[in-house]
């Protein structure tokens, strides 16, 4: 008998929504502080995920919800890279 395989979960920082984690973009922060987006989920460092939405970046960068998520202030080249990919629809 085949097991199915869990889907990990995780919460959108923006709508607090908990989706799939292949449905949200990830940003961490490094061990040594800096921040990125990171695409394939794999860097190390601590992690806060947005849905591919503009609203719920909206939502995230109006709250500070992404920076309190990373305990560190997220510069805003973050946010104009995490835009582009979402109108791009990456």
């Amino acid at each position: 008998m085949e097991q199915a395989r869990k889907i990990p979960m995780r919460q959108c920082v923006g709508c607090r929504t908990r989706r799939p984690k292949r449905e949200l973009v990830r940003v961490v922060r490094s061990p040594e502080g800096e921040i990125s987006i990171d695409s394939r989920g794999k860097k190390p460092g601590r992690g806060a995920y947005v849905c591919r939405d503009p609203e719920c970046l909206k939502k995230a960068i109006r709250s500070r919800a992404l920076s309190r998520a990373l305990d560190a202030p997220v510069p805003e080249e973050i946010f104009d890279l995490l835009r582009a990919q979402m109108e791009a629809g990456e």
